[in-house]
């Protein structure tokens, strides 16, 4: 079985942000940090890098976090070098106090048995598949449909964490919530809460779906016991 050691470091700030301030957080961030490097912004040349963000922004209790994984651990410093007592989100200024700061070593793999995570605001439709899912009457059928979109996103992590699955992957929605419409980069997207079972283990607060690094798609872990 293929294993696959990664580490994750997670700083949360002490001050609260609304969700919606999320991009702002993001932008201050990288502009502190410095265009030049990229792992910040995903972004070469102006062309978006289509690989898994391995720096992520997020909203984790109502509290901004700073996310990152692997390479991005040794970017990181290019912010921290330069972070100032405060930034600006949007107008409103923003002091930068740092409450966690969590570095954890997780072995990647698939398991015989099932972990339980929940996932919020998780943007699973893109362009394509939109027109096929909103078709769709059964709810069994949409289920099942998202169910392998999930899996998808899963294999999307992996790939970017240069992890490669061997063994296939069980993913299984046990609630899903009604769709609600989020604004994303200026448009309204579709979203979902649900929670789910999978035999792949997830680090906690790793984003999964389409825009994961502006706070889209975060997991957390329900009631797994080591």
């Amino acid at each position: 079985m293929a294993l696959k050691k990664i580490r994750v470091l997670q700083v949360q700030f002490e001050n609260e942000i609304q969700a919606w301030e999320v991009p702002a957080f993001r932008g201050a961030v990288i502009h502190t940090a410095g265009l030049q490097h990229i792992l910040f912004h995903n972004h070469k040349d102006t062309k978006f890098l289509y690989s898994y963000p391995l720096i992520q922004y997020k909203k984790v209790d109502k509290k901004p976090m700073l996310m990152s994984i692997d390479q991005g651990i040794e970017e990181i410093h290019h912010f921290f070098e330069k972070m100032q007592l405060g930034i600006l989100l949007g107008d409103r200024p923003y002091e930068l106090k740092i409450e966690k700061l969590n570095m954890n070593q997780f072995t990647m793999q698939v398991w015989d048995k099932l972990w339980e995570y929940g996932i919020r605001n998780w943007v699973a439709l893109n362009q394509e598949n939109y027109p096929i899912f909103i078709k769709m009457e059964a709810l069994t059928e949409k289920i099942s449909f998202l169910e392998n979109l999930l899996k998808a996103n899963i294999l999307s992590f992996a790939k970017g964490i240069a992890w490669e699955i061997e063994k296939p992957i069980e993913a299984k929605i046990k609630y899903l919530s009604e769709p609600r419409l989020v604004s994303l980069k200026g448009k309204k997207v579709m979203s979902f809460n649900c929670d789910f079972s999978t035999n792949v283990f997830l680090p906690n607060y790793i984003g999964l779906g389409k825009s994961v690094a502006l706070g889209f798609g975060v997991i957390f872990q329900k009631n797994n016991k080591s």
